[in-house]
């Protein structure tokens, strides 16, 4: 089974994730950040990924502890759960509309971190949630999960559907990254044989 259960803890958060590959996108994520648990909740449902997290972090400083730590708990329990990627189709892509907000996902499950953020959000606010808190739960994500990503906002007037744009578009590419590829079950997708 490809799942695969992080703990994470610093002075700051108490980091708890679980992720389940071939899931049916089923989610029960408490972060304290309703908000952020939202988005998560579409990044499980949208990439098919069973996600789980339970997260207790210094939300009276402010949401980045929170938010950051669960990204690198969550790339962590990606790559883990991908053990040396044998089989999968490694790439995917997703141009998503919602709304007013169009946004372009491509990423690669390389093993080579890489962000490429270019999103801008129309607000600094979502209710009380920093929106820049959305690039760094996917600079997170991708440096801990050994993900190349690049996220691209080609339209957007509202920050929640840009914001939650980002997370879907982001869950479709990987929901087709760590698919399974039929015609390459025994092989790592790659000439040099390992990721």
């Amino acid at each position: 089974m490809r799942k695969a259960k992080v703990k994470r803890k610093t002075a700051e958060t108490d980091v708890s994730a679980a992720v389940n590959l071939d899931g049916s996108g089923a989610f029960d994520n408490k972060t304290g950040v309703g908000f952020f648990d939202h988005m998560l909740d579409q990044l499980a449902r949208h990439s098919l990924i069973d996600i789980t997290t339970r997260v207790s972090g210094d939300l009276h400083v402010d949401d980045h502890h929170t938010v950051e730590d669960t990204g690198i708990a969550l790339g962590q329990a990606l790559a883990h759960s991908l053990v040396d990627k044998r089989g999968i189709r490694r790439y995917g892509s997703c141009l998503l509309p919602m709304d007013d907000a169009l946004v372009r996902s491509a990423l690669d499950l390389s093993g080579r971190p890489y962000l490429v953020w270019n999103v801008e959000m129309p607000t600094p606010k979502i209710g009380n949630f920093d929106t820049e808190l959305v690039r760094e739960f996917f600079q997170a994500l991708s440096t801990h999960g050994g993900i190349t990503l690049h996220v691209d906002m080609l339209h957007g007037l509202n920050s929640h559907h840009v914001a939650e744009a980002a997370f879907k578009s982001v869950a479709r590419a990987l929901r087709d990254a760590v698919e399974t590829d039929p015609r390459k079950l025994d092989e790592i997708p790659s000439t040099k044989g390992a990721l």
